[in-house]
C-alpha cells in the first residue's frame, strides 16, 4: 500500500499532523507514505523513520516569481516527483485549495472533506471521497479521524504517538551546552503574540536559582537581538548560534524543558516527547494549543486577551517534574 499524505505548512500544523503516521503504521505496518510539504519544513519530517519519502514544493517562493523560467523548471519537477508513482490513497489533511489542488496533481483516489467542514469550502469538492470532520475540536483529533475515515480503521482514542525519538535526535548534539538547560522559544511570527522581554528575564533568573540555564534560539536579526537583551538580564542564558531546524531539533531533545510562545517550535518540542509549556497572549489554545504525547507532557497557559505572569508559568514546570 502506498499513501500519500498533503500538508503542506505551517510547521505547527504539520506537526499536528505527525501521529496520524503511527496511527496508519499500527494498521498497515508495510504502508509506504510520502508526503508533500513546504521546502522549509521538509527537514522536520526527514527526520522521522515512517515516512518513506518527502516531496518538498515551494509555493511560499514561487508565488513570488510566477513568471520566472527557474518557477517553471521547478515547478514541473515537483510535478514529475508527484506523478512518479501510483497511490492508493491520497490524504489531504489541510483541505484548503491549494493543497487540494496538489491533491489532484498526483496519481490515485483523493481524500479529504467535504465543503461543509474542509477549512477552505471550494477545496471540497476536489475530492473523489469525502467526509464530514467537526472542525470543534482540537486539530490533532481532526486529523487522526480524517485519516482513520479515509483508511477504514476504528478513530483511535489513544494518546497520540507523534513518532520522534527523543534519545536518537539527542545524541547528535554537537554543541557544548550546559548539564542542564531549558529551550526558550521567545520569537514568532506576529508582534501580539509576544510574551514582554520583562517576563522573560523575571523566568530566566527564576530557572538560573534552580541551576538551570535559559537557552535562546533565533532565526533573523531581529529575534537575535531579542535573545541578546533577554541573556544579558539572565544568569547562565544562552544566545544559541544560528541553526538550521534539524539542529534546533537536536538541541531541543536533549533539554529538561521547553517554554514558548505559540511558535511551531513548541508544538516541534512535545512531538520530541519534550516536556513543554505554551505561553498564549493573542490566541486561543483549545483547538491549535500544544498536545501531548503518550511520553510527555504539555501545559497550554494564558490565552487570547490575557497575558500569564512569570510567577505562573514558572510554577508549572512543578506540575511537569522536569527538576
Amino acid at each position: 500500500m502506498r499513501i500519500l499524505i498533503v500538508k503542506i505548512s505551517s510547521m505547527g500544523d504539520i506537526i499536528h499532523n505527525l501521529p496520524i503516521l503511527s496511527d496508519i503504521h499500527l494498521h498497515f505496518p508495510e504502508a509506504q507514505i510520502d508526503w508533500v510539504v513546504e521546502e522549509g519544513f521538509a527537514d522536520i519530517l526527514k527526520l522521522h523513520p515512517q515516512i518513506n519519502t518527502v516531496i518538498p514544493v515551494a509555493f511560499r517562493r514561487w508565488r513570488k516569481k510566477p513568471l520566472n523560467p527557474q518557477t517553471k523548471i521547478e515547478f514541473d519537477a515537483f510535478k514529475q516527483a508527484l506523478k512518479a508513482h501510483h497511490y492508493d490513497y491520497i490524504i489531504d489533511t489541510q483541505t484548503l485549495l491549494k493543497s487540494a489542488m496538489i491533491a489532484c496533481l498526483a496519481n490515485g483516489k483523493r481524500y479529504g472533506q467535504g465543503p461543509k467542514t474542509a477549512r477552505e469550502w471550494l477545496a471540497g469538492f476536489f475530492y473523489n471521497h469525502r467526509f464530514s470532520v467537526s472542525r470543534a475540536q482540537h486539530a490533532v483529533d481532526q486529523n487522526r479521524q480524517l485519516t482513520a475515515l479515509a483508511l477504514d480503521y476504528k478513530i483511535p482514542t489513544s494518546t497520540p504517538d507523534y513518532g520522534l525519538d527523543r534519545r536518537t535526535l539527542a545524541s547528535e548534539v554537537k554543541l557544548p551546552l550546559p548539564e542542564k538547560y531549558v529551550m526558550a522559544f521567545h520569537a514568532t511570527s506576529r508582534d501580539s503574540k509576544l510574551w514582554p522581554m520583562a517576563h522573560w528575564v523575571s523566568l530566566g533568573i527564576a530557572l538560573a536559582k534552580q541551576g538551570v540555564a535559559l537557552c535562546l534560539p533565533w532565526s533573523n536579526e531581529k529575534e537575535k537581538s531579542r535573545a541578546e537583551i533577554i541573556a544579558t538580564h539572565v544568569p547562565q542564558a544562552i544566545v544559541l548560534p544560528k541553526l538550521n531546524l534539524t539542529e534546533l531539533a537536536y538541541i531541543t531533545a536533549k533539554a529538561q524543558a521547553a517554554v514558548g510562545v505559540d511558535t511551531g517550535l513548541i508544538h516541534l518540542a512535545v512531538a520530541i516527547d519534550v516536556p513543554a509549556i505554551a505561553i498564549y497572549t493573542d490566541t486561543h489554545a483549545e483547538l491549535n494549543g500544544t498536545y501531548g504525547g503518550a511520553n510527555a507532557l504539555a501545559i497550554n497557559i494564558g490565552g487570547k486577551g490575557r497575558l500569564p505572569e512569570p510567577d505562573e508559568v514558572f510554577n508549572a514546570f512543578n506540575r511537569l517534574g522536569t527538576f
